[in-house]
């Protein structure tokens, strides 16, 4: 297993190049196929590139600071508190492998943001716990078991697409707004979602009693510096529990009150947000404990930012250019109705890898599924929902996102690879029967 592992890396690591380097080399594809394919002049092409280019920025910034605050949840000392309490469940390998699975899907769910930096720091917990009490574990599967979040994140309540369409947004004039009870509270995802939640666990449970014990090296994490001054003046307030308290508890009402006047099923990037803000502004003891979180957490969303704005370049060379309807075409002559969903779900899946971005991937993928939907008359939210299960599925395979893992764990991606992977073949099975059966 460990030396498919690391061929596979190396293999990775000579074809793939960064994510941003990947984002550019995809825009060029696609401007010649513009040009060349499609017979759209040089400028002709550079303009819907351009036209689209910046359209992408206030999603952009959604996702990225949906993903920081989730993080800075995830450092708060309640969090923190509560994974400890759980450690008392941890007595074997089997064991722990099960516990940091469901609680990286549960909060996967829920955030994305957090369901990664739960697992990660939660697999660490584990490792330091099992390491003093002398527990036999396989490190690699622990961390393999706290990255398990980021194959549920797309159909749970910060999936990016479905929040997207909820609202007015880029593709609204082609496919109207589509209600979140349609795609993350439908009966499908529903269904989807409880089978990941209770099957994921038990296979990470049989994974790991079927799998020897190896010895546990966990690197120390650097302590961040605490300040010695004496406070004066206003930094009191910013180290003030009742300010930040109040501040929370401002925001959690407001919240609540948008939430009893647009409804549960209404939900949107903007409110989740601000729900997010404010818990964590709540669970954070001051303002200092949430900035200085803050501090860690920003690092993780540069990639957001820098590679949003390619992504909806290459959606508009594609929707203006007509490869987008040439490519919906394609797949309408090689489907059904019943079959065009997990066409979907796989073409997801190989995009996910060079576009590892669920809202990049929107950006790229959304112009093909609403016409495909359209031709064959296809639910478009059951072709939106198999395209969030594609994108999730293979972050199993992409170890991008799991470089903050990595760095909270101190493992290498060799060591939980071969592990993820069965996570993705367990999904494989959960999605396509889920698409299959409704």
């Amino acid at each position: 297993m460990s030396s498919f592992s690391e061929k596979y890396i190396r293999g990775a690591r000579y074809l793939l190049p960064a994510p941003f380097t990947i984002a550019i080399i995809l825009t060029l594809i696609v401007y010649i196929i513009s040009v060349l394919g499609m017979g759209n002049g040089w400028l002709e092409t550079a303009e819907f590139w351009e036209g689209k280019l910046w359209e992408g920025n206030n999603f952009a910034f959604q996702c990225m600071y949906m993903l920081v605050v989730g993080h800075i949840i995830a450092l708060s000392k309640p969090f923190d508190k509560a994974t400890d309490w759980l450690l008392d469940t941890v007595d074997n390998g089997a064991t722990a492998a099960l516990v940091v699975t469901l609680v990286s899907v549960i909060t996967g769910l829920f955030n994305w943001g957090l369901g990664l930096i739960t697992g990660a720091i939660f697999a660490r917990k584990v490792g330091e716990y099992a390491k003093r009490n002398s527990i036999p574990i396989h490190y690699g599967i622990i961390g393999a078991a706290g990255y398990a979040g980021l194959m549920v994140w797309h159909g749970g309540l910060s999936g990016s697409a479905p929040l997207l369409i909820s609202k007015e947004h880029e593709l609204s004039s082609l496919m109207g707004i589509i209600p979140t009870s349609e795609t993350i509270f439908s009966k499908m995802n529903i269904a989807a979602s409880l089978l990941l939640m209770g099957l994921l666990p038990i296979l990470m449970f049989f994974v790991a009693k079927k799998t020897k014990p190896v010895p546990i090296y966990i690197p120390k994490l650097a302590s961040p510096r605490k300040s010695s001054d004496k406070l004066i003046g206003a930094e009191n307030l910013d180290h003030s529990h009742w300010f930040a308290r109040i501040t929370g508890f401002v925001l959690l009402a407001y919240v609540i009150y948008r939430l009893v006047d647009v409804g549960l099923f209404n939900l949107g990037l903007n409110i989740m947000n601000l729900a997010l803000f404010a818990i964590a502004v709540l669970l954070h003891k001051n303002i200092f404990s949430f900035v200085r979180a803050l501090d860690r957490a920003i690092v993780d969303g540069a990639g957001i930012l820098i590679q949003f704005p390619l992504y909806f370049g290459i959606m508009g060379i594609m929707q203006d250019g007509g490869i987008a309807h040439a490519m919906s075409d394609y797949f309408v002559s090689i489907s059904t109705a019943l079959t065009l969903p997990l066409y979907t779900f796989i073409s997801a899946g190989i995009i996910n890898v060079f576009v590892p971005s669920g809202g990049g991937q929107w950006a790229v993928q959304g112009p093909i599924i609403i016409e495909a939907c359209q031709a064959l008359g296809v639910d478009l939210s059951k072709g939106i929902m198999a395209m969030c299960y594609g994108d999730q599925l293979t972050n199993m395979l992409q170890p991008f996102w799991a470089l903050p893992l990595l760095g909270i764990t101190g493992l290498k991606a060799k060591d939980i690879l071969p592990y993820t992977l069965i996570l993705m073949l367990g999904g494989i099975v959960i999605f396509t029967i889920v698409l299959l059966i409704f």
